[in-house]
């Protein structure tokens, strides 16, 4: 039945996810404030990385590398390739995830790491500045910086220039998007694809989804709410908002490249991804979309060894396959 405030019924979770579902609501049981902010970035930072393990269990290197963001601002990235690589491989150009305001480069990392072995690509990730610090444009120049030195030194990182992808996941899948307007409208690097898993893309707020999971596992409206006003400061009442920082905000999708977006059903995020899929195919741009049927935002990190994650994760690897003809 539809809770307080919403007028829609609740939907179902998948009956796996189902099981994980109390924990999970213990666990992630408040509305994100920015008071929270520094307590959530401390966390992360305190918790253990799984990276190098995962990595060294599938024959992987990484190293850590200086590079210029926004305004020569310097930022960290990673680069992670396999310890066989040689020549020219494709280029995973990755950006983290933690609604504008926390996380780090090394954050959803692991589920992008099986592309690099089968693929023998390079992936790099970088640390783009964080809100309300640094609200926009900071993190989605830095991360346009980052793709455009991805982009410059690929002859050195081992990548054929003409076969980026970028990706992300929520907040990461946002800056993704806006980097991919960015190099389409600078006349940047040309990217071969965008994989936008579960994208955080519009401010307003005004779609079934946002009131039908406003309460949903993970991610509320309110946490949202929250991410956006840190991520757009003042520009947010004003509403004079670029459509690089909040890319629904788009008018024109045409000449970007080939993009794969999925999310749960009951997910926040659920219809803007369908709208922005259904703008990107009006543009004329080749676009696969997945809307996982009792998946909450961020499913697949987090409730994984499930029937629905394993199908997600088959369905991003069948595209990426695809789009890199390999």
């Amino acid at each position: 039945m539809p809770h307080d405030g919403n007028p829609y019924p609740t939907l179902p979770l998948d009956r796996e996810l189902e099981a994980q579902a109390s924990a999970l609501s213990t666990q992630f049981s408040d509305h994100v404030t920015l008071e929270m902010v520094p307590h959530l970035r401390a966390a992360l930072a305190a918790a253990p990385d799984p990276t190098p393990e995962l990595l060294a269990a599938a024959g992987l290197t990484q190293r850590d590398v200086t590079i210029k963001g926004y305004e020569g601002v310097d930022l960290e990235a990673t680069v992670i390739a396999r310890a066989d690589h040689e020549g020219h491989g494709p280029g995973l150009y990755h950006l983290h995830g933690g609604g504008m305001t926390v996380g780090h480069r090394k954050l959803g990392v692991p589920a992008f790491i099986p592309w690099v072995v089968e693929h023998d690509a390079v992936l790099v990730t970088v640390d783009y500045r964080l809100s309300p610090e640094f609200p926009d444009p900071y993190p989605v120049e830095d991360s346009y910086a980052g793709l455009v030195w991805t982009a410059e030194h690929a002859d050195e990182l081992g990548i054929d220039p003409d076969r980026i992808v970028v990706l992300g996941q929520s907040a990461g899948a946002c800056l993704s998007a806006g980097t991919a307007l960015l190099a389409r409208d600078r006349q940047g690097p040309r990217l071969l694809g965008q994989v936008l898993c579960y994208p955080m893309l519009d401010d307003r707020h005004e779609t079934v989804s946002a009131d039908q999971c406003a309460d949903g596992l993970i991610w509320t409206r309110a946490s949202s709410e929250t991410a956006w006003d840190a991520y757009l400061g003042e520009q947010r009442a004003s509403g004079n908002i670029s459509y690089y920082a909040a890319p629904s905000r788009a008018t024109d999708l045409s000449g970007l490249p080939p993009a794969y977006i999925d999310c749960g059903s009951n997910e926040l995020f659920r219809d803007e991804n369908i709208a922005y899929a259904n703008e990107l195919w009006k543009a004329g741009v080749q676009t696969e979309l997945h809307v996982w049927a009792g998946g909450f935002h961020g499913f697949d990190m987090i409730a994984t060894d499930t029937t629905v994650v394993d199908a997600a994760h088959a369905a991003r690897a069948s595209w990426i396959a695809r789009v890199l003809g390999s």
